[in-house]
């Protein structure tokens, strides 16, 4: 290439650039850790009520808002993904209960989800509670095991501090009684019933507002909570969290508690002389874990996923009398389990791959059940030991969430509900990629494209990472991505050690010491794409939320010419400090601490914020945070945009939106979700140099 063509590359792919807000306040900071000196100049703007810390974030707005309204693709971006986010009525969470069937549902654009409940299996959906009204976002809910009463949870602004309330069912009325602090964010909150249905434990939080020494106080229903007393937990770890199941009959319960995200539970079972431990550490059971259900009652059995000498995992039945195997390990990782009538579902995962399994009640195999075999992941399975229809809820990268119930006896599967798009999806392809990661382990790539997008080598690519907690990343509908791909643009997913893809072994192998195995296998699945011809350095944007903006960070400092652009959520950039905030803490047992000298060295080894070298060319970030967020520290953006910002020599715009009204994410409206989208789309399309169709364009604009 001659220089001549190599400056009109340049000059056609240059990005706007804006004048960005005055330069970030650096102060002399430094910490020694086992005698490493390590800077920290932005650590003042941990402080979120500092005026001054409120400026520079107000500051951060507005030039954030001013360079991304200069991009042309932005407002046809966000208008088709207003138009497609505009779908028919979703339902979500289902749980079967004495014959009603409870589960929330969105209307979009409604802000938030509705509780609803309808008789099984034929009845017409009630709407029980319409947060709307009231401005707060629903959390959780919990049915009497008589589904006359309906626990549930309510939060607003983002931060997922729950307060629970009761309602009778057939009246419609909510019980006076309200129990604030009853967990959200950093301790999950939780409920399980007493057997007669007139009480309940659950999730407290001191009411000093400290996020730890969470335990479980008991309601009588028709008391005051004022009356509520400590019933379960005392002496229980600071960061102890809670997971529950009751049976179909309410006779049988169970409690599961580990102490960190990272580690695995004890399992209690209520028995007449009060709660019995039956399970300890040793099991490897990680039943309260966020993303499955690994534990369920099939009569007078619990039923457990173990990943004891089985990281794929295997099924235990679990009595007060004793314990033993009913399911071995096999070639798929278990991921959830649900008890039918005279057995139970399994539903299972390999990779990218998602299939659910009936087992009679001596763990027998009786069938896979006919779902659509490829694309697809489970979201739920609704079912009670005592019928033989169950719920099974699913959706995939081109179909939308449908609710299929399951006759068990003859094995007949039948779509009763199912969302309507606001598109044609039914042109999308998928391509299944194998990266090499560095130490040789295979990591599964889907390519989602439109049919007749070619690999020409250049096509603007997102990939997508989160590998963190054993949680799994199922195939999801595209939805309002269609606006990325129907321009020609290529949307791929990368399942990463961390997550749960192939049970318990691949999220060890990605946690605490070996979370360098992560970032080498989403680096690999980058260079998957370059390889396959997707995609070139010059059109491949990087996203992930959380954990997931951890991997953002990382891949970013550790490989910056790799990557184009990069959007990243409410992440964490500064492990070093990351524990100081709550939610930290419960995070020790995933990631680490520093003040163990091994657990500080492999922190240190990776920790973004600490390896953000001055005159680096850094891609285009986008980084988003909430004021509100329980989970991640909105420090851990402000202080990585200012470190970006002044390190960088590429000229390409370092942004960070700070939103007012936000958390985590987990609660927020659906308003608030379609803008992070429209953002991330709009910003990937300027900088990745997706050129939009103006046909589509002018399409979205008359609607």
């Amino acid at each position: 290439m001659s220089l001549r063509q190599l400056f009109v590359v340049v000059v056609i792919f240059a990005p706007t650039v804006l004048a960005g807000p005055s330069a970030t306040r650096k102060d002399k900071v430094v910490t020694s850790y086992y005698g490493v000196k390590v800077a920290d100049p932005y650590r003042w703007l941990e402080h979120a009520n500092s005026p001054q810390v409120k400026k520079w974030i107000a500051a951060q707005n507005v030039y954030t808002d001013k360079v991304l309204s200069s991009y042309p693709e932005g407002k046809p971006m966000a208008k088709r993904v207003a138009q497609l986010a505009l779908t028919s009525t979703s339902r979500f969470e289902p749980e079967l209960v004495a014959g009603k069937l409870f589960f929330m549902q969105e209307t979009p654009p409604q802000p938030q989800p509705m509780l609803m409940a309808e008789n099984w299996p034929d009845g017409k959906p009630e709407v029980l509670v319409n947060p709307n009204k009231s401005g707060v976002a629903i959390t959780g809910y919990w049915p009497s095991p008589d589904g006359d009463y309906v626990v549930y949870g309510t939060a607003k602004g983002g931060n997922e501090a729950t307060t629970l309330r009761v309602l009778k069912v057939a009246a419609g009325k909510t019980l006076p009684a309200e129990m604030p602090n009853a967990g959200g964010g950093t301790s999950p909150q939780g409920v399980v019933w007493d057997a007669d249905g007139k009480g309940f434990l659950y999730v407290r939080l001191p009411a000093s507002g400290l996020q730890f020494n969470a335990m479980l106080y008991h309601h009588r229903l028709g008391t005051a909570a004022s009356a509520d007393r400590p019933a379960f937990g005392r002496g229980f770890s600071p960061v102890a969290e809670y997971w529950f199941a009751n049976s179909a009959d309410g006779r049988n319960a169970a409690i599961t508690v580990h102490y960190g995200d990272g580690n695995p539970d004890y399992v209690y079972l209520r028995t007449a002389k009060g709660w019995k431990q039956v399970l300890g550490p040793a099991a490897n059971v990680r039943a309260a874990f966020e993303g499955s259900v690994g534990a369920s009652w099939e009569n007078d059995r619990l039923l457990v996923i173990s990943y004891q000498n089985a990281p794929r995992g295997k099924l235990l039945s679990v009595t007060a009398r004793g314990t033993h195997a009913l399911v071995p390990q096999g070639k798929w990782a278990m991921h959830d389990v649900a008890g039918i009538k005279g057995g139970f579902l399994i539903n299972e995962v390999a990779g990218p791959d998602w299939r659910v399994v009936q087992y009679d009640a001596n763990g027998k195999f009786v069938r896979v059940v006919p779902l659509p075999k490829n694309g697809i992941g489970i979201d739920a399975i609704a079912a009670e030991t005592d019928s033989d229809i169950a719920m099974i809820t699913y959706s995939g990268w081109k179909i939308p969430l449908r609710w299929a119930r399951y006759d068990s006896r003859g094995g007949v599967l039948k779509t009763v509900f199912e969302v309507k798009p606001a598109a044609d999806y039914s042109k999308l392809r998928t391509y299944r990629l194998n990266a090499t990661s560095k130490d040789g382990t295979k990591i599964p790539v889907t390519v989602i494209a439109v049919q007749g997008t070619k690999p020409d080598g250049q096509r603007p690519a997102i990939l997508y990472g989160y590998g963190g907690y054993g949680i799994t990343i199922p195939p999801h509908f595209m939805g309002p991505y269609l606006a990325w791909l129907e321009n020609g643009g290529v949307f791929a997913s990368a399942n990463i050690r961390g997550g749960g893809e192939y049970g318990e072994g691949w999220h060890e192998a990605g946690m605490l010491g070996k979370k360098q195995n992560d970032l080498d296998d989403f680096y690999a699945a980058a260079q998957s794409l370059i390889a396959n011809h997707w995609t070139n350095r010059a059109h491949l944007g990087i996203l992930g939320g959380s954990n997931g903006g951890l991997l953002m960070g990382a891949s970013l400092t550790q490989h910056p010419r790799e990557y184009r652009a990069v959007v990243s959520f409410v992440g964490i950039y500064d492990m070093l400090r990351s524990e100081l905030f709550p939610n930290g803490r419960y995070n020790v047992s995933e990631y680490g601490t520093v003040t163990k000298k091994n657990d500080f060295e492999w922190l240190y080894a990776y920790s973004p914020l600490q390896h953000v070298k001055p005159g680096m060319p850094y891609p285009a970030v986008l980084l988003e945070t909430g004021v509100n967020d329980p989970r991640v520290a909105p420090w851990q953006s402000r202080k990585f945009a200012a470190a970006l910002q002044a390190a960088t020599s590429s000229g390409r715009p370092i942004l960070l939106l700070t939103r007012m009204n936000e958390g985590h994410g987990v609660t927020a409206s659906f308003s608030q979700r379609v803008g992070n989208t429209a953002a991330a789309l709009g910003f990937f399309a300027h900088q990745l140099g997706l050129n939009i169709n103006p046909r589509l364009a002018a399409a979205s604009s008359k609607r």
